[in-house]
């Protein structure tokens, strides 16, 4: 039996370092295209990153169920983690196309176009305690996003992501909804996402947004494959 690697970081988190959504992070190089997905599966995570050129920053994201062109929180744990490996990582690419890389303190963002990711079905509720007493069994289709205000002026809210279409009964930190509710909104947000992972956006110029937060470590894994799942 053959194994394979997996480092294991959490994006988004508070600033004490809690919650944030965990991220799979794989060398591409050891898993063929048509393998992916089934290790995807295999490790459940909301997605799962497979790095085919850390130098370059080349990668693909994969949920339990699909391919994803983008996706936030695994561009922005995949950038902090090829950082904390020795990499610039000042560009990433995926296939929805380039994405610029910034650090500013323990926060890493990347640039997105808010016509990226998934689509979503946007819910503004009355209040966080509406958000937080949802259920995901009353949200069986697609993306559901559910947010209200908690600090209007300030650009704060509370909110949760359901896609169980997907795989993913509840994500617990969204980075392309963060940002394509930043372009609607137009303006700046600090979200507050899931059981209370921390997202921060800025709104640039037509339809560019940034996305980022805090990635913490978490200890790897490693994962036995039949050898028919690996590259000889």
């Amino acid at each position: 039996m053959t194994t394979v690697d997996v480092h294991v970081v959490r994006v988004f988190t508070d600033p004490t370092g809690a919650f944030g959504n965990p991220l799979g992070i794989v060398d591409g190089r050891q898993v063929p295209l048509e393998s992916r997905q089934a290790l995807a599966a295999q490790l459940g995570y909301s997605e799962t990153v497979f790095i085919d050129d850390p130098a370059a920053g080349v990668l693909q994201i994969f949920t339990p169920l699909a391919q994803m062109p983008f996706a936030g929180h695994p561009t922005v744990g995949a950038a902090w983690w090829l950082h904390s490996q020795g990499y610039e990582a000042s560009v990433l690419r995926v296939p929805a196309g380039e994405i610029p890389v910034t650090r500013d303190g323990d926060l890493t963002s990347v640039r997105a176009h808010s016509t990226w990711g998934s689509t979503f079905t946007w819910h503004q509720l009355e209040s966080a305690a509406e958000v937080l007493a949802a259920s995901p069994r009353d949200y069986s289709a697609g993306h559901t996003y559910l947010w209200s205000w908690l600090n209007e002026p300030t650009g704060t809210i509370r909110s949760r992501m359901f896609a169980p279409a997907m795989g993913i009964e509840e994500d617990e930190a969204t980075g392309s909804a963060a940002t394509q509710l930043t372009a609607h909104l137009g303006r700046n947000l600090h979200v507050i996402q899931g059981a209370g992972s921390h997202l921060h956006t800025t709104l640039l110029e037509d339809g560019w947004t940034t996305a980022g937060g805090r990635v913490v470590p978490e200890p790897s894994r490693v994962v036995d494959l039949p050898p028919t799942h690996l590259l000889s």
